[in-house]
């Protein structure tokens, strides 16, 4: 029997950290029971002494969400240690995480401690955690950079004082896999003591190595694996969940290992989390990505009628991508949009399929047929929406290349309809000009992507925004044939999310 390499997924902490990715309560909630439905074994919620809405989003996880071990992260202070046991207590498994640099750099440069201090505030954080909670992981943050035998001394101290699992961090994305891969060997030979505990890793994609430095500390005896959902996180990223998890399922016999996670329900999770976080998923993305399974090349087609296996490693459908042959047009009745919609994957109360309805209807009547990728779009935004202080309902443009342009918008607000008109240096900053007159809010818009959603020239276009209100990031999104309306839509979604912020 192969070994289990345990799952960790911190897509909530670690992934929430990219600028505008804030996620509320309910979002934390509805992406933690989907990473349930995956199968990781640890859920790192959040880093509850952050902010007061993080420790209860943390709390709700912990309380609410099943099977999963639920993590905490905290420094190596007791107070820190207080606040992360607070939220993840009532969980059925609580795990406290808690963290301090151990390389050089940090110790001198951001704790201002000697590494003798340094060590005796690792064991004495540990100690701490320990009188609230059995499970207590340690980090060594940056520990690619780290004095080998200091590294040593640290692991094996916080081992003796209860730690129950070590992690490894490659805080900065600077190791190099066969680098990597030596530590952890080198690590697990000179410290006997791991032998006792759970080793882990927690690598970033600074030099786009995350996966690659996890996969060779898996084949050199690390236990456990740090990650995120499409390798969200800090500056570059995390290392990929569904990379290492499809890696070692294709190569299982390479690796001697495998993971307990449904490989059906990595696709939904992977469009959950980028449509409530907002960020788009690159085409090319490996497992997850739109062109991950598509053939253009005409040798291809012709292998892949032949035989799938001749240039697919992996079946689609083991990641839950499937194909459909159902075509969905304006014609089409609630029955044959439920069908689709349940093949989809998707479990929708009767108040959410109506908001989902109404919003196919409306890109029906202006598109011929929709397709799963459309669907999916409609269905996702529908159900990560905020509440909508305004919402939008019609645009008119005036706009050529010897005019300047000009935009009509009319928003809703309580059942009120406000129309204003505002000029702009193109139809789009035409169309934002008038929606924060509208609004009577100023917003700076930071980021800026529009897509084809589909193929052809009646594609769906999907715009993401991301603009500065109040000294804050806000993401948006929106759909529409029309890709000026789904830029509209999405800056009127990111001022919605701004005002739900608000209150």
């Amino acid at each position: 029997m192969s070994r289990k390499i345990h799952i960790f997924d911190t897509t909530l902490r670690d992934g929430e950290q990219v600028p505008g990715a804030k996620l509320n309560r309910r979002q934390k909630l509805e992406i933690a029971e989907q990473l349930a439905k995956l199968g990781v074994d640890v859920i790192e919620a959040g880093f509850p002494c952050s902010s007061p809405e993080d420790l209860q989003a943390v709390r709700s996880v912990a309380e609410q969400v099943k099977g999963p071990v639920i993590a905490g992260l905290a420094r190596a202070v007791p107070q820190d240690i207080d606040i992360a046991w607070e939220a993840v207590q009532k969980a059925e498994r609580p795990r406290i995480h808690v963290f301090l640099g151990s390389s050089d750099i940090h110790l001198q440069k951001k704790l201002r401690q000697d590494r003798e201090s340094a060590l005796q505030r690792a064991v004495d954080a540990v100690r701490y955690a320990k009188k609230y909670c059995e499970d207590v992981e340690y980090s060594t943050e940056d520990a690619s950079r780290s004095d080998f035998e200091y590294l040593c001394r640290v692991v094996d101290a916080c081992i003796q004082a209860g730690a129950t699992v070590i992690n490894i961090p490659d805080t900065v994305g600077y190791a190099i896999p066969d680098q990597f891969g030596e530590l952890i060997l080198k690590l697990k030979e000179t410290v006997p003591a791991l032998d006792r505990v759970r080793l882990s890793v927690h690598c970033h994609n600074d030099l786009g190595l995350a996966v690659a430095n996890t996969l060779a500390a898996v084949r050199n005896g690390a236990e456990q694996v740090e990650c995120t959902i499409n390798g969200v996180g800090e500056r570059a990223g995390n290392a990929s969940l569904e990379e290492i998890v499809m890696a070692i399922r294709t190569r299982e016999a390479f690796f001697d290992a495998h993971t307990d996670i449904r490989t059906t329900e990595i696709y939904r999770t992977s469009r959950m989390v980028s449509r409530l976080m907002n960020i788009p998923v690159q085409p090319n993305k490996a497992i997850v990505g739109a062109n991950a399974f598509a053939h253009s090349s005409g040798i291809h087609q012709d292998g892949i009628l032949k035989d799938r296996s001749t240039y697919e490693i992996i079946r689609p459908e083991d990641v839950g991508i499937k194909a459909h042959t159902l075509v969905l047009t304006a014609r089409s009745g609630r029955a044959a949009l439920r069908h689709r919609l349940k093949e989809l994957g998707y479990d929708l109360t009767p108040e959410q399929f109506e908001r989902v309805h109404q919003r196919f209807l409306n890109v029906a009547d202006r598109k011929k047929e929709i397709s799963s990728q459309d669907l999916n779009s409609i269905v996702e935004i529908e159900l990560s929406k905020v509440p909508e202080t305004y919402t939008f309902e019609s645009l008119q443009i005036m706009s050529g290349s010897t005019m300047t342009p000009l935009a009509s918008v009319t928003l809703m607000k309580e059942g009120t309809a406000f129309t204003d008109a505002a000029t702009g240096n193109g139809p789009v900053n035409a169309v934002f000009n008038c929606i924060e007159r509208i609004i009577g809010q100023q917003g700076t818009l930071r980021d800026y992507d529009l897509k084809a959603v589909t193929m052809g020239k009646d594609a769906l276009g999907e715009a993401m925004v991301r603009v500065e209100i109040g000294g804050a990031i806000y993401s948006g999104i929106g759909t529409s044939p029309d890709v000026i309306e789904a830029s509209a839509r999405a800056y009127v979604n990111a001022f919605n999310r701004f005002f739900a912020n608000s209150h």
